[in-house]
């Protein structure tokens, strides 16, 4: 199942950049382990967005309490389960 992970920041962007190679290395070990597929900021920049290749919410939700961004309080998480329908041609399958 696919999810999709929207973070919100919720304090100065000062703050979160104090925490931002932390976060850039726990990305980096969930694309390694194949649980991410996508990332990147939002525009303008108020947080960001995941998707997720997971079995289980319960999986996404222990691999955002890793995240330094959650354990420094610095940004919120919504997590929305996803099933694609439809893509468009040349997309690879979920």
């Amino acid at each position: 199942m696919l999810f999709l992970i929207l973070l919100d920041y919720l304090r100065p962007l000062s703050e979160v950049d104090v925490h931002m190679d932390g976060h850039r290395a726990f990305l980096n070990r969930h694309y390694a382990a194949g649980h991410f597929l996508l990332s990147g900021r939002k525009a303008p920049r108020t947080g960001g967005v995941i998707l997720a290749r997971a079995n289980a919410l319960d999986e996404v939700t222990q691999w955002i309490s890793e995240d330094p961004f959650h354990q420094a309080g610095v940004a919120s998480y919504q997590i929305i389960a996803w099933e694609p329908t439809m893509a468009a041609q040349g997309m690879p399958d979920f």
